[in-house]
């Protein structure tokens, strides 16, 4: 039987929800806001971008009143549906750092490790149970152009202190077997797993517990400046406070400016079903590394504590006018394609089943990397599109964001990243069409050994792009 022919057998009963946030443990919803308060910061946007500058922000003044409002439930988007890849990395990959700005790489690096240091320092200090530890990460060749691209990675990744080298096929088959692998670089310094769903509940918590408070189903309809406050609007009541950050990610805000520089792209999940000590032991995977594959279009995958395989990537949909919606999040066509890729991967797994399906919007902007900017002169700062690198580096950016919006001029406000926003992207329907060309050139090129093709390359030549 053909590897793709189990694919929907193995899809029949995944349920259509996110698994790590599909759990009896989880907290209920904070109570929405009800009538008008006073406080001294509003966060909008309950993700990790809204939880770290909630934190942050208290920590850095004890005391200070925050309120933090979320439109669904803290966590409900990319912060829950992500694969838990907790790299230190700001510049969505080293490669990426170094192309868009060479002059600052190195105190990029650095302070991405910084970062990372003490996103789990943080973790330790709140008691946030979030499954958190180092790790290593795998890049897995499946065609000999990867190695070449590799090679490349390991001499950037060398020069910038990490602690890489490339494995040969049977090196990379020693430690996961699958017979698609040809070779692969492993990096053993700067990258964590997580359970995504208790890290944000651990925020949550965390924020509550320094005083904190938290409104969930409280969509931020309008913001505006009243004399020296922000006003925020929500269907039931309003905020009055000093200063807002705004941290809504792919999703639609109050402040409309972010949307020149973001689009919405819906990336797609797998988890299977715990594996036997059989299954587990035929793929082999004893340190349980990080996974991706290096083409343009990519799988990544990992395992879960109970032994369980993610599997997302791949398919990176933009629906038109930065379409955000909950049926977008269930794709027939794309779980069905992942899962195809899944027994072309691993074959010796035929008859494991998966358990959920789901999928949901990352914010990705041209230089696939986060951008801030700030409004009502100044009393408001926002910040948004990791592009798929959030889990790490939106405790980076709300850092940012929290110096923006109290006038802090710090070695973070100071870099060209945060001073200079990405390419904006072209209104509609420019903004489609030149989605879906990019999307077919890196198939096209995909499929012809990597070669980047006369599209790609006039992207490149500007310093632009789309990516998940």
């Amino acid at each position: 039987m053909a590897a793709g022919s189990w694919a929907p057998e193995a899809l029949a009963a995944a349920k259509p929800a996110v698994f790590w946030s599909d759990r009896g443990d989880a907290p209920a919803p904070a109570p929405a806001l009800a009538g008008d308060v006073e406080a001294d910061l509003t966060v909008i946007g309950g993700g990790f971008s809204g939880l770290w500058a909630a934190l942050q922000a208290m920590e850095d003044r004890p005391g200070l009143r925050v309120i933090v409002l979320e439109a669904e439930q803290c966590g409900f988007g990319a912060s829950s549906r992500n694969g838990g890849f907790c790299d230190s990395s700001l510049t969505h990959g080293l490669a990426n750092g170094i192309s868009h700005w060479p002059d600052e790489i190195e105190t990029l690096v650095r302070l991405g490790r910084e970062n990372l240091a003490g996103l789990a320092a943080s973790l330790a200090r709140f008691g946030i149970d979030a499954d958190y530890r180092p790790s290593t990460e795998i890049g897995v060749a499946t065609e000999s152009w990867h190695m070449d691209a590799l090679a490349e990675d390991l001499r950037q990744h060398r020069a910038y202190g990490a602690d890489v080298d490339l494995l040969d096929a049977g090196q990379m088959q020693a430690r996961v077997y699958s017979p698609a692998y040809i070779g692969g670089m492993i990096r053993r310094n700067d990258m964590a797993l997580v359970d995504p769903a208790r890290l944000g509940w651990g925020l949550r918590a965390a924020v509550e517990a320094l005083g904190g408070v938290v409104c969930d189903h409280s969509r931020a309809v309008s913001v505006a400046r009243q004399g020296n406050r922000v006003v925020v609007r929500t269907p039931a009541g309003r905020v009055r406070a000093d200063h807002a950050v705004m941290a809504v990610n792919a999703y639609p805000g109050p402040v409309r400016r972010p949307r020149r520089y973001l689009v919405p792209v819906y990336d797609h999940v797998l988890m299977t079903e715990p594996l036997s000590a059989g299954q587990l032991a035929s793929v082999g995977w004893a340190e349980r590394e990080a996974m991706s594959d290096v083409s343009n279009l990519f799988h990544y995958y990992r395992l879960s504590a109970d032994d369980r395989i993610l599997w997302g990537g791949y398919d990176a949909t933009y629906h038109f006018n930065n379409g955000v919606a909950h049926r977008y999040d269930q794709s027939e066509t794309t779980h069905r394609r992942l899962a195809e890729h899944f027994f072309q991967t691993f074959p010796q797994l035929e008859g494991l089943s998966f358990s959920h399906r789901w999928g949901g919007p990352i914010g990705t902007t041209t230089r696939f990397s986060a951008a801030w900017g700030t409004a009502l002169k100044g009393r408001l700062a926002w910040v948004a599109g990791y592009t798929g690198l959030g889990v790490g580096a939106s405790r980076f950016g709300a850092r940012v964001a929290l110096d923006l919006v109290y006038g802090r001029r710090t070695e973070r406000t100071e870099l060209q990243m945060v001073r200079k926003p990405p390419v904006p992207f072209p209104p509609e329907p420019a903004r489609w069409a030149g989605i879906q060309l990019t999307r077919k050139a890196l198939q096209r090129s995909d499929r012809r050994g990597g070669k980047r093709g006369a599209w790609l390359s006039l992207l490149d030549r500007f310093g632009v792009g789309f990516d998940s």
